[in-house]
């Protein structure tokens, strides 16, 4: 069963970087889409960025396209997220995310088809 554990969160200030980092310890999403989704307090949560499991597709949500880049490699087990040009509206609490539905090839928004969930890595950006 796939084991989520993000990494990576901090606190930087704006426009800095972080890359969050998702490794499944199980090594068992090899064939799944991933995603990153993020929640800020008092707000739903807000898709972010997903791969398919070739990592040549990928989707991001329009508040970060061209700033954050999704990644991953199968061999480790681990799916990236590098951010750049980080805003204080970039502060939330960051998940990683598995869907073992589907072929691995098309990938949801949706955090609905989402089953597997790490445990939140948190990222606060200052102005």
């Amino acid at each position: 069963q796939v084991r989520l554990e993000e990494s990576g969160g901090g606190s930087v200030q704006a426009p800095g970087s972080l890359t969050l980092s998702c490794i499944d310890r199980a090594h068992a999403s090899s064939t799944y889409c991933m995603g990153w989704f993020r929640q800020a307090p008092g707000k739903e949560r807000e898709f972010v960025a997903n791969i398919d499991n070739s990592g040549q597709r990928t989707d991001y949500g329009d508040s970060v396209e061209g700033r954050f880049t999704i990644s991953r490699d199968n061999n480790r087990g681990i799916v990236y997220l590098q951010m750049n040009g980080l805003k204080p509206e970039d502060t939330a609490t960051y998940y990683c995310a598995a869907d073992p539905s589907g072929s691995g090839a098309v990938c949801s928004i949706g955090s609905r088809w989402y089953t597997y969930w790490g445990q939140g890595t948190q990222v606060t950006v200052s102005s």
